[in-house]
């Protein structure tokens, strides 16, 4: 199934007798949802671009490369700098703009800029009874009532199909400076993150590579800016060594491209920085990586169910990759899964859409 339009899907879905498995890009193959696919890449391209507004809309089966072409063109950027999944699970296609906002895909500039949800303006979508459905708009005071765009955002389309969705940009950085740290253990590596983040000098990547014994801090900005800071951020990271200056594929980082040719299941973990090392260190994987400051665990590992080792988990542990008997995603304590299971009564009443994925 393949519709053109929202009036196409909007039918497809009422006219459904079965679950439905959404597609965009088929660029992120994690997770169980079953039926028949819904393929969302006819209902491609950017339908406004106002570069002087910051403010972009587009149809949910664009593709991601085609949003950040034109941003270039204009020297504007998504901020949130989305993943690309493909090397590390293996797939092929083109990642939507759709796909990234139902996962709520965010790269290493998160802990300074924040996420994917975090710059949608406004979202249109088909629910499970096949209502369509828009909610925010293209400017980031309009949302009166529930807020369903940040609800959206991370649901993986368990609680609708999204068709079009809108964004505010940033302007792209003139410059960009990566210091590093060698030989650090893994906690005097989120102790110095740590204190990186919390100094007054804009640091957007804070990253640890354990088996290279790197620790990364990425600065953006003008060029005067950039020297500016590198050269005060040096002083704070001074306890913890003296830091050099190198050329960081921070794409590398972002798709943990380390992971992609290496066999083994790959988990995603977020929790406390401070919590990092002692979970990393009980969970006996093969390797490791750290973003997000700390508070993003890349982990891989032999197989198996890497929550048991982990035991009461104070964050959330995804399986990206791999098989093992367990959910894909982090089980819901009992309240918040109440909640999560009334929503998508509300919204997807026949449990059409995505049925499983989220199980």
């Amino acid at each position: 199934m393949k519709p053109n339009s929202e009036q196409d899907l909007a039918q497809l879905i009422t006219d459904a007798n079965g679950p439905l498995r959404i597609q965009g890009g088929g660029t992120r193959s994690y997770g169980h949802a079953t039926g028949d696919v819904l393929d969302m890449s006819a209902m491609s391209g950017i339908t406004l671009y106002e570069p002087g507004a910051l403010t972009i809309v587009a149809k949910a089966g664009t593709p991601l490369s085609e949003i950040n072409a034109t941003l270039a063109a204009e020297n504007q950027r998504l901020a949130f700098e989305p993943m690309d999944h493909r090397a590390l699970l293996g797939t092929a296609g083109e990642p939507t703009i759709g796909g990234v906002v139902a996962a709520n895909v965010s790269g290493p500039r998160r802990i300074s800029v924040g996420a994917c949800r975090d710059f949608l303006l406004g979202v249109r979508f088909i629910d499970g009874s096949g209502n369509i459905i828009k909610n925010g708009g293209r400017v980031m005071k309009n949302v009166t009532g529930y807020d369903l765009v940040k609800l959206l955002a991370g649901s993986y389309g368990t609680l609708g199909v999204l068709t079009e969705v809108s964004f505010k940009v940033l302007p792209n950085v003139a410059s960009q400076t990566t210091l590093v740290l060698t030989g650090l253990d893994d906690a005097q590596a989120v102790h110095a993150m740590s204190a990186a983040l919390s100094s007054p000098y804009e640091v957007t990547g804070a990253a640890h590579d354990p088996s290279a014994g790197k620790t990364r801090f990425r600065l953006e900005g003008f060029v005067d800016s950039v020297a500016y800071r590198a050269k005060e951020l040096v002083q704070v990271l001074a306890p913890f060594g003296t830091p050099s200056e190198e050329d960081t594929d921070w794409a590398a980082i972002r798709d943990v491209s380390a992971f992609a040719d290496q066999p083994g299941n790959v988990w995603q973990i977020s929790v406390k920085p401070s919590d990092a090392p002692a979970l990393v260190a009980q969970m006996g994987a093969k390797a490791v990586q750290y973003d997000w400051g700390g508070g993003l665990i890349w982990a891989l590992t032999n197989g198996g169910d890497l929550r048991a080792k982990l035991g009461d988990l104070k964050g959330h542990a995804t399986l990206i990759r791999g098989v093992a008997d367990v959910p894909t995603f982090q089980p819901e304590p009992a309240p918040l899964a109440a909640i999560s299971t009334g929503l998508r009564k509300k919204f997807d009443p026949r449990n059409i859409l995505n049925r499983g994925l989220m199980a």
